[in-house]
């Protein structure tokens, strides 16, 4: 009896240790302020107009992203996601205030995945960080944050006119249930089609950005496809 009670704990501790670890996703967004900063124009008052532009609709990209996330990315980590509507309906979670919560006007370029909340992770962000790890400590070994900007590139440009590319970038950002960083890693890829420079200015209009951050997303999609479950193994040990 003894014997045998010693072989089912030792299949216990076994099967405890071969399970994966289970991670819940609390950020996932994308953003409509374009960085323009490479061309030196991070200031042109176009960029604000371009956010709160209706027609500046980045949310299929975001879907897009969300579906490439979910059904094909997820299932090369080391670690299971809890169902989303787990996390996004957690009374905790919807009550939870972050720190630098984007609100009003300050947050209307901000396009969250449906239920989830804009909760800032990064430098500075460590009580969202620790915040969120707490609400799920009891069901979760860490918390996964992700998000995706876009930034025009210089292209080919002679006198002021040429062309310009659009950058897709996505962060993935993993803490564990202490809210210390397991890993953070940012990618990002150009679009295959291009814009204009006009005068040393992009056109910014809904019509020509679009087609190029969706361009530079299906990029970057090829790109993470290679690269997530190389980058993820390297770090999952230390959840």
């Amino acid at each position: 009896m003894k014997k045998a009670l010693l072989i089912l704990t030792v299949l216990c501790t076994l099967n405890g240790y071969s399970q994966k670890k289970k991670v819940a996703v609390v950020g996932f967004y994308t953003d409509k302020t374009i960085d323009l900063s490479s061309l030196g124009l991070n200031g042109l008052a176009a960029i604000a107009d371009l956010g709160s532009d209706p027609n500046f609709n980045l949310a299929p990209i975001l879907e897009k992203y969300h579906t490439a996330f979910f059904e094909v990315y997820s299932k090369k980590f080391p670690f299971d996601l809890i169902p989303e509507n787990e996390v996004t309906q957690k009374q905790e979670y919807i009550d939870f205030t972050p720190k630098f919560a984007r609100e009003g006007d300050a947050g209307k370029t901000i396009i969250n995945y449906p239920g989830y909340k804009y909760i800032y992770e990064g430098m500075a962000g460590e009580a969202n960080e620790v915040g969120t790890a707490t609400i799920f400590k009891e069901v979760a070994d860490g918390v996964l944050f992700t998000e995706i900007h876009f930034s025009l590139q210089k292209g080919f440009a002679v006198g002021g006119t040429g062309t310009v590319k659009m950058r897709a970038n996505v962060r993935l950002a993993l803490y564990d249930k202490n809210g210390k960083k397991v890993f953070a890693f940012t990618e990002g890829e150009n679009s295959k089609k291009t814009g204009v420079i006009v005068g040393g200015i992009p056109v910014l209009t809904p019509e020509k950005v679009l087609p190029m951050c969706e361009s530079a997303l299906e990029e970057l999609l090829k790109d993470l496809d290679e690269k997530v479950a190389k980058i993820v193994k390297k770090t999952a040990d230390n959840l």
